[in-house]
């Protein structure tokens, strides 16, 4: 069994970003931008009412407080102001999901906050922080294998550990910075064999050649990858012709 999650909810006032009401068809989690790297509480509130609609489950999708670069800069903050970021982010997206009579069910980091955090422990404490003092057992997904992982777990927080068919991996399972070659993949049938392979713990391949296995428990395809609702599409299909039960892991 296999969650699909993507990014949502990030266009901003005239600024239109992803196909967000045909990918919910095709996927079981939505994370919902918060704000800080995309949305507007006119597209936050009109992403939650479409989610709650599906029956998708919602979580706050969480960035450094970075617009102009769509949450892909690195940002230097301290850990209690990472803390107050995410609880903002969080109570605003909450909001909404009163409205429409559901609630944001997890946490999941987004660009640059996602990559750095993932091997900074320091980072994934203040996000432990941050969920912890916001209550309601959120669980957070992270990078599989990554020692934030760890941290969170260690602090009782219940981990989902992540696996992305549309992007490429590093031999240390790191994701390929966007800037590379081969970072983004945009083919349906490529990226369905790929979340598959993940999904039941067969090795892809890495960008230089050498066999990867991840352990996970959530897929992830871009709302801005060119073609995100074909390659969502395809994958939910390819893994539902083997098997694979797609469910949400909240």
């Amino acid at each position: 069994m296999i969650d699909i999650n993507s990014d949502m909810g990030e266009s901003f006032g005239s600024w239109r970003m992803g196909a967000d009401e045909d990918l919910l068809g095709h996927v079981t989690s939505a994370n919902i931008a918060c704000g800080f790297h995309a949305g507007d509480p006119a597209t936050m509130d009109a992403t939650v009412a479409l989610a709650a609609a599906r029956k998708v489950v919602i979580g706050a999708h969480v960035s450094y407080p970075d617009l102009v670069g769509f949450g892909r800069r690195h940002l230097r903050v301290s850990p209690a102001e990472l803390v107050t970021d995410v609880l903002y982010q969080i109570g605003a997206l909450e909001a909404f999901c009163r409205r429409h009579g559901t609630a944001v069910r997890y946490v999941k980091a987004h660009g640059a906050l996602y990559n750095d955090l993932a091997d900074d422990e320091g980072l994934a404490g203040a996000l432990a922080d941050a969920v912890l003092a916001y209550g309601g057992d959120l669980a957070v997904l992270v990078l599989a294998g990554s020692p934030a992982a760890a941290v969170l777990r260690d602090r009782g927080i219940t981990v989902i550990r992540e696996g992305f068919a549309d992007r490429g991996y590093t031999a240390a399972g790191r994701l390929v910075p966007r800037s590379a070659p081969g970072a983004v993949l945009t083919d349906p049938a490529a990226v369905a064999e790929r979340g598959w392979r993940i999904a039941t713990g067969a090795a892809i391949a890495a960008d230089d050649g050498a066999p990867l296995v991840l352990d996970v428990e959530s897929l992830c395809v871009h709302g801005d990858t060119p073609g995100a609702v074909a390659l969502a599409r395809a994958l939910r299909e390819f893994l539902s012709a083997r098997s694979v039960e797609v469910a949400p892991f909240a």
